[in-house]
């Protein structure tokens, strides 16, 4: 068999912890990035989500990285969250588990003490969020001096979640002479145009054109009437549908994912939720318990979903449609994974009709569209945010129509009501005389 992990240029340790994790045969990404990388090139992987990308990066930087006693690192992989740092770190561990390696993951709400002292008994790879760095380097903490290999992993979505900023932080404080690598599923003109002013002349590893979807994903969208209904749908959904197994459902903030576990709460234990707001621990206890099959639906939010890997994800549900259709990619990558078919469900109302639009026309591909089935509940009931909104007519007002200066109250004498003169008073006393004498009669 040609293609297989034999006849690639690997270390017999690696060959070995690959055997452990039944792995045989590399991926296109896996195969096509390993010359480049090994090259000592920098490299910019572009592959749809779930083609294993990064063991694509793992693969080369083991198979180069000799046993060193220094006690800063040598490799530094930056990812956007600490679900990401733990996976990255979970699937080198497995790799490097019949060699001397030393790595650590390091993110925020964890002790910083302890990652402190990690660092300081020494490590050849970390494994970092961009901020806790950044805490780590002003701390002194770690140094960045013998840094040989830049990583970074799911880099579009890195500057889309807003740490652009820290990661030119970073790269500033980097050694010049060293290799560059990034690996994402998408790359916006914005991204690339960073990358050409950090890294040196790199090569553009790309299997299929950017932004293309999965092709073993099956995508259909449903077009509700409001929120409400759109909520009901989801329900309907997690009841009558069969294949509902593993679930991972999109929101957009951590208010509506709050909110969509209350009103999801008649499913008690199948339900678990997942965004920023959780502690470290309640986080990995989620994923843990999506993973095993007590929670069937998880409830989860970009920020903290991004770049995971979740086995046999039967359907991604995008409770609200993304703005970006690059969100659109990764969120629908979730499913349909290794060589594996899978579902995107997405539950849209009439306002966001135009941004399905726009992911069309970016992935080049149509979106079936299901009908609502005949006995959903159809709400009526609209929110505030959905209320046509009303236009109040402004209504001008002349400068002389306001007063102006300061009001002083009148004076006595000016407060008594005018009552005309003489003749005015003795006409009105003669015409109330003669209403009275007209009475009596």
């Amino acid at each position: 068999m040609e293609n297989s992990f034999q006849h690639m240029n690997l270390s017999k340790p690696l060959l070995r912890a690959l055997e452990d994790l039944q792995l045989s045969a590399p991926t296109p990404i896996q195969e096509k990035a390993f010359p480049v990388i090994m090259s000592g090139r920098d490299a910019v992987g572009i592959s749809q989500t779930g083609t294993g990308k990064t063991l694509a990066y793992l693969l080369p930087i083991l198979r180069q990285l000799e046993y060193s006693e220094q006690r800063h690192p040598r490799v530094l992989i930056l990812a956007p969250t600490r679900e990401l740092v733990a996976q990255i770190l979970d699937n080198l561990q497995k790799l490097s588990k019949y060699m001397s390696i030393r790595s650590f993951g390091v993110y925020g709400e964890s002790n910083i003490n302890t990652q402190k002292q990690h660092i300081h008994a020494g490590l050849d790879i970390l494994i970092a969020t961009p901020g806790r760095l950044i805490d780590l380097i002003i701390s002194r903490s770690v140094l960045l001096t013998s840094i040989k290999k830049l990583v970074v992993d799911e880099v579009d979505e890195m500057f889309a979640l807003g740490f652009r900023t820290q990661i030119t932080q970073i790269l500033d404080a980097l050694p010049l002479k060293r290799q560059n690598i990034s690996f994402s599923a998408t790359l916006s003109e914005e991204t690339e145009s960073l990358i050409q002013l950090y890294f040196k002349d790199p090569v553009f590893v790309e299997l299929v054109s950017r932004g293309s979807p999965i092709e073993k994903i099956k995508q259909a969208y449903y077009l509700a009437p409001n929120m409400n209904t759109r909520l009901n749908l989801l329900k309907y959904l997690i009841q009558h549908q069969k294949d509902f197994s593993k679930v991972l459902v999109f929101v957009k903030n951590k208010d509506l994912a709050n909110e969509l576990e209350e009103a999801l709460s008649e499913f008690g234990e199948q339900v678990g939720i997942i965004h920023s707001n959780k502690s470290q621990a309640n986080r990995f206890k989620s994923i843990e318990l999506f993973e095993n099959g007590t929670h069937r639906i998880l409830i989860a939010t970009d920020v903290v979903a991004r770049g995971l890997d979740f086995k046999n994800l039967s359907h991604v549900v995008n409770f609200d449609f993304p703005k970006q259709a690059a969100t659109y990619i990764h969120r629908i990558g979730r499913t349909g994974r290794a060589d594996k078919s899978g579902n995107a469900l997405s539950l849209l109302t009439e306002p966001e009709l135009p941004q399905l639009k726009a992911v069309e026309k970016y992935m080049g591909v149509k979106i079936k569209k299901e009908m609502l089935p005949k006995t959903l509940e159809i709400s009526d009931e609209l929110r505030t945010e959905e209320m046509p909104k009303t236009r109040i007519k402004k209504i001008k007002v002349s400068k002389f129509d306001v007063p102006t200066g300061a009001f002083h109250e009148k004076k006595g004498k000016n407060k008594k009501i005018q009552l005309g003169g003489k003749r005015r008073q003795e006409k009105q006393r003669r015409a109330l005389e003669k209403s009275r004498s007209k009475r009596k009669r």
